[in-house]
């Protein structure tokens, strides 16, 4: 049983960096922000987890199972990822690529703490056992359980002693960041992979590059701080577990599951912003109307329909909103809305692995687009095209598709980010490459600023 307890808070914008800042003491931290968009399908403001009750940690062998057994078990809040990799969970397919990162392929928690940020209203739910400080100990073990006092944690806002508890910053060496695909070799692959599109072997297939520093030592929430104030966008996402980070500016929702409703939001379709609003709204304009990025969002939704329609009730799939045109700091996107009805007998970890990975990612035909893209691909991918989110106690869930991030692991010195682009027979080799690199272009400046 968890406690409940509502605050009403003066400056919700201020109070979230606060929050953000005192988790770092966990072992495990998940913070989502919605940066004040105010789309249809939402819950909350923001939402911070932290401190393991119970978690589990898998490769991809049987990996949907043990969650679906997991989330029945514990009927209460889980927080974590799914990595991409988990397609060798769903298909017959393998991850043989380098990965330099080491992510667990699933990773989740049973939160001991959430906050629920709505508004000026924050919700804390916490279970009945508490640490008093820190979760570790000096020597990295957890601290035994005491008792909870219900008001701990409000007696230590209410004192404004978050300047006390906020970590030093880390001291970052000067990173060089290296492409893992050189220019020439990622023109001749994606014209390997027109040829595959011009034999039929697939209409579209997501293609992927990633970026790179060895010997690298970040300062983990303010690289999120910085990545998040350049982007701004409705899914980001800052993760934590142990020596292991997740810094996302995502703009797109995976899938989000609210009774028996599901709603999944692909993107495909990008294009340059401005600075002069006259020529932004021009740019905009030529993104809806431009029969390439078109293509490869219908090609997606008819995907996503397709998938959705397994854990369906006859005749509930259904496209709400097709290549709607988005606005984000960095970028115009086009976004489709689909969703369905769960049929009974399905449970919440059904509905995601019959639809993961997202088709946004992937291509289609599904299978044949992801055997191509390891072939083609020179990096694992791991939880970069993943996806990250939570469960709720009733079995709702809303999982983001993690792109535009930067992956950390602090004890490997690793730090990777990822970018990719929809080929599809109209594509062409260099302005695929430019929209990866504009794509790229907040990571790297967050990384290789001061």
């Amino acid at each position: 049983m968890r406690t409940r307890t509502t605050y009403t808070i003066q400056n919700p914008s201020q109070f979230k960096i606060q929050l953000l800042q005192w988790a770092q003491q966990f072992r495990e931290v998940v913070f989502l922000e919605g940066n004040d968009y105010h789309r249809k399908y939402t819950s909350f403001d923001a939402v911070l987890a932290v401190g393991a009750f119970t978690s589990i940690e898998t490769d991809h062998i049987n990996a949907f199972a043990k969650l679906n057994e997991y989330q029945q078990v514990t009927k209460d809040w889980l927080f974590g990822y799914l990595s991409y990799d988990l397609k060798n969970d769903t298909e017959q397919l393998s991850s043989d690529n380098y990965d330099g990162l080491n992510f667990p392929d699933l990773f989740f928690f049973q939160p001991k703490k959430v906050f629920l940020i709505k508004g000026d209203t924050i919700e804390l739910q916490f279970l009945n056992i508490c640490e008093e400080e820190s979760p570790l100990t000096p020597e990295g073990g957890l601290k035994p359980e005491g008792e909870c006092d219900d008001n701990l944690l409000w007696k230590i806002f209410a004192c404004n002693e978050f300047e006390t508890l906020n970590p030093q910053p880390l001291t970052r060496n000067l990173l060089t960041i290296q492409q893992r695909i050189s220019h020439e070799s990622y023109l001749d692959k994606v014209t390997q992979m027109l040829a595959h599109i011009q034999r039929g072997d697939i209409y579209e297939a997501n293609f992927c590059m990633e970026f790179y520093a060895e010997n690298a030592v970040i300062d983990p929430l303010q690289t999120y701080q910085k990545l998040n104030a350049i982007s701004n966008p409705p899914f980001a996402a800052y993760f934590k577990n142990n020596k292991q980070y997740l810094l996302c500016a995502s703009p797109e929702r995976y899938l989000r599951k609210e009774g028996s409703k599901i709603i999944s939001q692909p993107i495909k379709g990008t294009a340059r912003r401005s600075t002069n609003s006259a020529e932004d709204e021009q740019i905009k304009q030529e993104l809806l109307a431009n029969e390439k990025e078109r293509s490869e969002n219908i090609m997606i939704v008819d995907l996503v329909r397709n998938d959705l329609s397994r854990t369906a009730t006859k005749g509930s799939v259904t496209v709400e909103e097709l290549c709607g045109a988005y606005t984000f700091k960095q970028v115009h996107h086009l976004i489709s809305t689909v969703a369905s009805q769960l049929k009974e007998g399905f449970t919440a970890a059904d509905a995601l692995k019959t639809t993961f990975p997202m088709g946004s990612m992937t291509g289609a035909p599904k299978i044949s687009a992801m055997q191509i893209i390891e072939k083609l691909e020179e990096t694992k991918r791991g939880l970069y095209s993943g996806a990250l989110g939570y469960f709720t106690p009733n079995g709702d869930f809303d999982f983001n598709v993690v792109i535009r991030s930067i992956l950390y692991n602090a004890a490997e010195r690793y730090v990777s980010f990822s970018v990719g682009s929809a080929i599809t027979a109209k594509a062409t080799p260099e302005s695929e490459y430019d929209e990866c690199l504009l794509k790229a272009k907040a990571m790297r400046s967050v990384l290789e600023s001061k």
